[in-house]
């Protein structure tokens, strides 16, 4: 267990490319967020979901975006999320995914834990890309992602160029998932269908 750590679910997302809600898509015998939860649950003693709107379905602690009432912007995305829920968590970590990633592996996760030393960050890159959606987060982030985004900045790229990062390449990560599939976020109905083709839910 990473003990000084929360991870933090984003479930809040309008899942418009899918066409229905990605937290409760169905896949075997649990729903995305089902997977997620388990895999985290793993790895941290201390999990939440960061939500739009509370879910009664969720028995899990729930962090809804911070509303306009409080200088927040309507709209804000996974970065609005984010803001919410740092500034709720008690420890000095964070650990944030995205519910649509039903493949994280825990050894990804723990992989990616030791290179927090002296950052503020720690964010896997995939095929050249970054990927701010399965990244470490210090406590410490939450100034300056609350003031990008109430700058109206509500890109968590951009973010990144502003803190502290370690990048880890997906060369590093290879022992620990060899396919890398902890990075397969499934954003449309055809994701599934590959996911199913390729047996990945077998074993996520």
């Amino acid at each position: 267990m990473i003990e000084d750590c929360t991870a933090i679910i984003l479930a809040g997302g309008n899942s418009q490319r899918m066409g229905r809600d990605k937290a409760n898509l169905l896949l075997g015998e649990q729903t995305l967020l089902q997977r997620v939860t388990a895999t985290m649950q793993q790895v941290f003693p201390r999990v939440i979901v960061s939500v739009r709107q509370p879910r009664p379905e969720i028995n899990l602690p729930q962090v809804c975006d911070e509303p306009a009432s409080e200088g927040m912007p309507a709209g804000g995305g996974p970065l609005a999320g984010l803001v919410a829920s740092l500034s709720r968590i008690t420890t000095p970590w964070a650990f944030v995914v995205a519910c649509d990633m039903p493949f994280v592996e825990p050894a990804v996760v723990e992989l990616l834990a030791k290179f927090r030393c002296q950052y503020q960050g720690v964010v896997p890159v995939v095929q050249g890309h970054p990927q701010p959606l399965a990244a470490f987060y210090a406590s410490s982030c939450l100034a300056v992602m609350r003031e990008s985004l109430l700058t109206q900045d509500k890109s968590l790229r951009g973010v990144l160029k502003q803190l502290d990062v370690c990048y880890v390449d997906q060369t590093g990560m290879l022992d620990a998932d060899p396919h890398l599939r902890s990075f397969f976020d499934l954003d449309t109905p055809q994701d599934v269908a590959h996911a199913l083709e390729t047996g990945s839910l077998k074993t996520g």
